[in-house]
């Protein structure tokens, strides 16, 4: 059976490119997909940053003489109900969403990281406490977990982030200890034991590094989930709280009152959630493409 080689073709559709520039030209031809989501989440990354200077109008400041005003060229997006611009708000919106999204990824993963590494590493009694408290966090739903801790919590942003993360843990968790259990049994680190390398050290220094892959892939891919259960969160209530721009809140002040007299308070912001987790989602997959050698035949 025929079989293609990575290498080959690489050097071959960067013959007239040199360095890195020529991979990324290549994984861009070979994952469309992957690179529309790559452009989609940079821009979005970008109009986070540069808010302020993308913006003429500040998301907060109550304009009511231009209350519900149609999109035109003074205001793009048009305003809602209290005259605030809607661009504004969706702009610096994307700020709530990304750092809610990069901020319970990073605490789940962190968290989910140490527990699968220690829980697959060292195995026995601890394996199976791990393995039973994460059975039970994964018993329920991510959405329905994230609900029941920001109803304890409290609305507010560091509160989503930590009510978004704790479901994430046994996701990581699962995936790190899967792949610890296969490690440790690789003769490279019988070796490192032999030569008397401390368990942590092993575990640190050859186990976690190997578990990186499979880490950002499901790091990439959890990102668009943990967007959408912001928005799912805000929606009802429970996100965050006013007068921040969130869209899912700015969905649940309009989707029922406005959706007929006023449709873009509904569109523009369904718009703007989805293509976030649109964009993360082909990212996240053509990720795993590339990192997983048994996808490249």
């Amino acid at each position: 059976m025929a079989t293609i080689n990575f290498d080959s073709e690489l050097r071959r559709a960067g013959a007239k490119a040199t360095g890195g520039w020529g991979r990324t030209v290549f994984l861009a031809r070979r994952h469309v997909l992957g690179a529309i989501g790559l452009v989609i989440m940079t821009l979005f990354v970008l109009s986070a940053i540069f808010a302020d200077l993308i913006c003429r109008f500040d998301p907060l400041t109550v304009d009511s003489t231009h209350a519900l005003a149609h999109p035109d060229a003074r205001h793009w997006m048009g305003t809602d109900s209290f005259g605030r611009d809607v661009w504004a708000r969706i702009i610096h919106g994307a700020r709530i969403s990304l750092a809610v999204g990069i901020g319970s990824t990073a605490l789940g993963g962190t968290i989910g990281v140490i527990v699968g590494l220690t829980s697959g590493y060292l195995s026995g009694w601890v394996d199976l406490v791990f393995q039973r408290v994460t059975d039970v966090l994964q018993a329920l739903p991510l959405l329905v977990l994230a609900l029941v801790m920001t109803a304890a919590l409290g609305p507010s942003l560091p509160n989503v982030i930590v009510a978004i993360a704790i479901p994430l843990v046994p996701v990581v968790a699962r995936v790190i200890r899967a792949n610890t259990l296969a490690l440790r049994e690789q003769p490279f680190i019988e070796a490192a034991k032999s030569i008397g390398m401390s368990e942590m050290r092993i575990a640190l220094r050859h186990v976690l590094p190997n578990t990186l892959a499979p880490l950002i892939v499901l790091a990439t891919a959890q990102l668009g989930s943990t967007i959408l259960t912001e928005a799912s969160l805000s929606f009802l209530g429970l996100g965050i709280p006013e007068p921040y721009p969130s869209w899912g809140r700015m969905l649940s002040e309009s989707a029922a009152e406005y959706v007929r007299t006023a449709p873009w308070l509904v569109i523009f912001p369904g718009i703007a959630i989805s293509l976030a987790v649109f964009g993360t989602n082909l990212f996240g997959d053509a990720l795993r493409d590339i990192l997983d050698p048994r996808q490249r035949g």
